[in-house]
């Protein structure tokens, strides 16, 4: 159902650094959040604060620390967007930055088809910090969560719009945090102008009515592992995981181009898990560019293993699709298909 240009937008909060005032004991999540960021946005020139589209607040019942997140806020966070989102022009939600990129990843997987914005931000600095970021992303963020021609999950820092399944957090302090590898930018900020690369975003080709999936993750983290290889790993070390019952998917970060070690009971595991029905992607540790499976003779055994390419998904992207792939009722041979497939823009 198109969207009212009259509507509001929602701002949806849910913790992280924004929100966090000191005390004697560090920093710690302050009350009044939404009188902080409207005062906050007050403070604005008269003609930025005319380009800001009005909006609601709301809460999510339990604020989150952004490092303690769990798959379960993940699907409990979408279900929310899903049941209101059509009373909105556009939503934004306000998160911590260390797992923003992991929310705005699950979120585009579980919303797939959105026909409106939903932006994701927060800040290095809290909202009333000296020489803050906070309210340059919240204003920023605002500006493009009210803007009709965005139909994805997005993640805006720093006056750059991101797709949500190709962001990643590149940084520790410096408020340029965030960076997609292997995708340009949705976006840029120039000045106070805000602009909006439509023909970079997935309007076009997600025509038609949302096509939500909203299966519940809560304790499903432990059915899908990550193994990033290192030097003289061993085949055991492997195995000791993929082996595990619980375990019903593995994201394998590879080297290079698809390379692993040249080792038969190394590719004997991996061909283990897949034959029992596991879902194995690799992937590649170097962030920029992608992988080819059996390029080199080194990779030949992912191959012959039945390891899937992940081609140049993030590990964010990649372990929140596998988990979403794993928490619903598919056979083998669809979760193959679907994790080849790009549902959100999340690889080429």
């Amino acid at each position: 159902m198109p969207h009212s240009h009259n509507a509001p937008l929602l701002i949806l909060y849910t913790g992280g650094t924004i929100g966090m005032v000191e005390t004697d004991n560090g920093l710690a999540p302050g009350d009044d959040m939404e009188a902080r960021v409207r005062r906050a946005l007050a403070t604005l020139p008269p003609q930025r604060q005319a380009q800001l589209h009005h909006f609601e607040w709301r809460e999510t019942s339990r604020l989150i620390d952004s490092s303690s997140a769990r798959p379960g806020d993940w699907s409990n966070l979408a279900r929310e967007i899903a049941e209101c989102y059509r009373d909105y022009a556009g939503i934004l939600v306000l998160h911590g930055t260390d797992t923003m990129a992991w929310t705005a990843a699950s979120l585009a997987f579980q919303l797939q088809g959105i026909d409106r914005p939903l932006v994701l931000t927060g800040s290095m600095q809290p909202l009333e910090a000296a020489d803050s970021d906070a309210l340059y992303n919240l204003e920023t963020a605002l500006r493009y969560a009210a803007m009709p021609g965005l139909q994805e999950v997005a993640l805006c820092m720093n006056g750059q719009l991101l797709r949500g399944s190709r962001a990643r957090k590149w940084h520790t302090t410096d408020r340029n945090a965030f960076s997609s590898p292997n995708l340009a930018p949705l976006g840029e900020r120039k000045g106070d102008d805000i602009v909006l690369f439509e023909s970079r975003g997935l309007e076009a080709s997600q025509r038609g009515a949302p096509r939500f999936e909203l299966p519940d993750y809560t304790g499903l983290e432990e059915r899908v592992v990550r193994i990033t290889l290192w030097p003289g790993i061993s085949a055991h070390r492997v195995e000791q995981w993929l082996s595990d019952p619980l375990v019903a998917g593995a994201l394998i970060e590879v080297w290079g181009g698809g390379n692993i070690p040249e080792d038969i009971e190394m590719a004997a595991v991996l061909a283990e898990a897949t034959g029992q029905g596991k879902l194995v992607v690799a992937i590649s540790q170097c962030p920029y560019g992608t992988i080819k499976i059996g390029h080199y003779a080194a990779g030949q055994m992912l191959n012959a293993a039945g390891v899937v390419s992940g081609d140049d998904m993030t590990p964010e992207a990649a372990w929140t699709k596998l988990l979403h792939l794993v928490a619903q009722p598919l056979e083998e041979t669809d979760r193959q298909r679907l994790f080849h497939t790009s549902l959100v823009g999340e690889r080429n």
